[in-house]
């Protein structure tokens, strides 16, 4: 059984990764880090979200190599509120509300939202249309950014921006085990292009 001091080791080595991220100034190699330890945890971690049967053959996330074409810096800009409860099974109701679109070249706008209970934090989830395909990605879409458990990747240069990079964009855990109900790409969330950056899915939950 997973413990809360395993889930805080796991979060503060998230949250320690992220954090050479957004210092690096060679993004190749800082994404073949995070894919490196993503990996590691994913093997070794008593928190994996992998299930056991997973555990024994796994040798690896199928991660896509860093293409620099597919990394954003996207202003924030207000839209009408809206408020979000999401029923994880897991978490309880998780209330989100909406805060500002980023219109993303080539791609659409995504929806920004907070997180509206404790702590706060931002949530960005994409839902491409490589979705629910063969060799492409969850069907029910992977998250950019959630930044209460350390997945950020920091501010642009200008104000109120932020770094959307699809290079990072990585499944939620109900893609692993179906015991994790995740919040999921709602219709703001979700665009019509193929996004081949990132981590790609090929199982069967």
């Amino acid at each position: 059984m997973i413990t809360a001091l395993q889930v805080a080791d796991w979060r503060r080595q998230i949250f320690a990764l992220y954090a050479e991220v957004r210092a690096a100034t060679d993004l190749f190699a800082a994404h073949d880090l995070w894919r490196r330890e993503r990996d590691r945890l994913f093997a070794t971690h008593p928190s994996t979200p992998l299930l056991p049967d997973d555990r024994t053959v796994f040798t690896g996330l199928s991660t896509t190599s860093y293409d620099p074409d597919w990394r954003f810096e996207v202003e924030v800009t207000p839209a009408e509120s809206r408020h979000l409860d999401v029923e994880t099974g897991t978490d309880g109701i998780v209330p989100f509300d909406l805060i500002g679109v980023a219109e993303v070249p080539g791609v659409g706008s995504l929806d920004i939202w907070k997180l509206g209970s404790y702590g706060g934090g931002l949530f960005v989830p994409v839902k491409d249309a490589l979705a629910g395909r063969p060799g492409g990605t969850y069907g029910g879409g992977r998250y950019l950014l959630d930044t209460i458990k350390g997945a950020d990747l920091g501010p642009g240069a200008a104000l109120d921006s932020l770094v959307l990079d699809f290079n990072f964009a990585y499944n939620p855990s109900c893609a692993y085990d179906p015991a994790w109900a995740c919040p999921l790409a709602q219709a703001g969330n979700r665009i019509a292009v193929e996004i081949p950056a990132g981590e790609r899915y090929s199982g069967a939950h």
